[in-house]
C-alpha cells in the first residue's frame, strides 16, 4: 500500500453522503488494453474482457474457483401438479464428488407444466432456503447455523414468505411461469455461510465464510492476497444452476437468466461477467461492490465493504480504500462491461448508501463494449427520476425506484419486459 497517498477524506472509513466531498476521478477506458493498444473488434473485445477478469480476480473478487471435479444431480424429490396444478416442482441434490462426499447443494426448479417449447430458467440464489419461494410442506428446509438464518426462519410460518405481496421481496412465480420462464434456487449459506464480523461468537468469525463448498477447494494460502472470496463462491454456485438446466429437459440453458438482490444482486454480476452461458443479468439494488463506481466514494466505500464484510473481497482490496480516486486503477464499469455483448439491467435503489447514480455513471461508462460488438449503445438520457425507464435500452438498461430493499412485483416486470415478453 502506498501510504504516501493522502485520504481523499479523514474519516475515509466512513460512508460520504456529501456529494460536495466527492473527488475528481477518471475512469478508464472499458477498449483500452493495459498495454495501450485499442480495442477494434468484437474478436479482440474478447481478450480485453480476460484481462478485465483477471483484474478483478487478483485485485477485488478473488481467484475464480475452479470447476468441479464431477457434477452428479440427484433428483430426490418431484410433484407433477405443484401450484394448483400449473407446475413441475422438483428438488435436487448436486455432488462435486463422484463418492458424494463433502459439499452439496439442494436445488429447487419450478417450470411450467404445460410449456410447448423449452422454457428460459431465471437462476438466483435465495437467502433462508427455497421453502420461502412458494408455501409447499414438502419443500426442504436447509440446515445450518447462520447469523442471518435463525430457527425463526425455519418454522413452517415463513414457509412461502416471498408469495406474501407486503415483503420487500417477493417471487411471483405463477406470474413468470406464465410468462415462459422456469425457476432455479438455492440457499446462498450452502455455499458460504455469510457471517457478521462483530459477532461475540467466536465460531461465526470469518474462518466460518470458508466452510460450505470452500471444502472442495483445499486450505487456503494465507500468504495470498487473491484467495477464493464468498462472493466469487456464490457466484460459481450460479452456474452450476445453469449446470443443472443443461440437464433437464424442455428448459433453454442456453438463455439463462440470473438475478439476486443487495450482496446476491453482486454474485449475480460477477457471475454473468466470468460465465458467459449467462444470456440475461438482472442485479437488483447490488451498490457498492457491485455495480456502482467505487471511486465515487458516494455511500457504502471501500473501507467500509472491508470492514463490514471481509469475507466478500480478497485482501488485495483494501489498499485502495484510503483514496480509491487516485488508487484504483479499475472500477466497476469494467465489471459491468465485461457482461458485454450479452444483455444487462441494473436496478438500483434510493437509499444513499447504495448510491445508485454511481451505477447509471457505470452503465453509461461501459456502453462502449456493446458498441463494439455492434450491438446499440446505453441511451443517451439524463439520470433518469425513480421508476422512469428511459435508460432501459435493447442490450444494456438501468433504472431505480423508491420503496423496500428488495425484488418488488415492478422489478420483476421490468425483468419479463427486458427479456422480451409481450406483456
Amino acid at each position: 500500500m502506498n501510504t504516501d497517498v493522502k485520504p481523499i477524506r479523514p474519516d475515509y472509513d466512513q460512508p460520504n453522503y456529501d456529494t460536495t466531498n466527492i473527488a475528481p476521478y477518471t475512469l478508464e477506458d472499458p477498449l483500452t488494453f493495459l498495454s495501450g493498444q485499442k480495442v477494434c473488434s468484437p474478436e479482440r473485445w474478447q481478450q480485453r474482457r480476460k484481462e478485465i477478469l483477471d483484474i478483478f480476480a487478483s485485485e477485488m473478487y478473488g481467484q475464480e474457483p475452479p470447476p468441479p471435479e464431477c457434477l452428479i444431480t440427484e433428483l430426490i424429490e418431484e410433484k407433477e401438479d405443484a401450484l394448483a396444478g400449473f407446475a413441475v416442482r422438483s428438488q435436487y441434490r448436486m455432488w462435486f464428488k463422484a463418492d458424494k462426499s463433502g459439499p452439496f447443494l439442494d436445488f429447487m426448479v419450478l417450470r411450467p407444466r404445460f410449456a410447448e417449447k423449452k422454457v428460459r430458467p431465471i437462476i438466483i440464489l435465495n437467502y433462508r432456503g427455497c421453502h420461502e419461494i412458494i408455501p409447499d410442506e414438502e419443500v426442504l428446509i436447509p440446515d445450518g447455523m447462520w447469523y442471518n438464518f435463525t430457527e425463526d426462519h425455519q418454522v413452517p410460518r415463513k414457509r412461502g414468505v416471498q408469495c406474501n405481496p407486503n415483503s420487500d421481496s417477493v417471487m411471483p412465480v405463477g406470474i413468470l411461469l406464465s410468462a415462459g420462464f422456469a425457476v432455479i434456487s438455492c440457499c446462498y449459506c450452502q455455499v458460504s455461510p455469510d457471517i457478521d464480523p462483530r459477532t461475540s461468537d467466536e465460531r461465526f468469525k470469518e474462518p466460518f465464510a470458508y466452510t460450505g463448498c470452500f471444502e472442495l477447494w483445499g486450505p487456503r494460502d494465507e500468504t495470498r492476497s487473491d484467495n477464493i472470496t464468498s462472493l466469487g463462491a456464490w457466484a460459481w454456485a450460479l452456474s452450476r444452476g445453469v449446470d443443472l438446466a443443461e440437464r433437464i429437459p424442455g428448459l433453454d440453458a442456453a438463455h439463462s437468466i440470473v438475478t439476486g438482490c443487495s450482496r446476491l444482486g453482486k454474485a449475480a454480476l460477477l457471475a454473468a461477467a466470468r460465465d458467459e452461458r449467462f444470456d440475461i443479468c438482472f442485479p437488483v439494488q447490488c451498490g457498492g461492490g457491485g455495480a456502482t463506481l467505487a471511486k465515487r466514494d458516494y455511500g457504502e466505500n471501500i473501507a467500509t465493504e472491508i470492514f463490514h464484510f471481509p469475507h466478500w473481497y480478497c485482501r488485495a482490496y483494501a489498499k485502495y480504500a484510503r483514496n480509491p480516486a487516485e488508487l484504483l486503477t479499475f472500477d466497476q464499469h469494467l465489471l459491468v462491461a465485461a457482461v458485454a455483448p450479452r444483455r444487462l439491467l441494473v436496478a438500483g435503489f434510493d437509499s444513499p448508501w447504495f448510491d445508485t447514480e454511481g451505477e447509471y455513471l457505470a452503465c453509461k461508462a461501459a456502453s462502449p463494449a456493446w458498441e463494439i460488438c455492434g450491438k446499440t449503445a446505453f441511451p443517451r438520457v439524463p439520470y433518469p427520476d425513480d421508476f422512469d425507464t428511459s435508460a432501459i435500452g435493447e442490450y444494456l438498461g438501468y433504472y431505480h425506484r423508491s420503496q423496500g430493499h428488495g425484488i418488488a412485483d415492478f422489478d420483476w416486470l421490468q425483468l419479463m419486459r427486458f427479456a422480451g415478453v409481450d406483456l
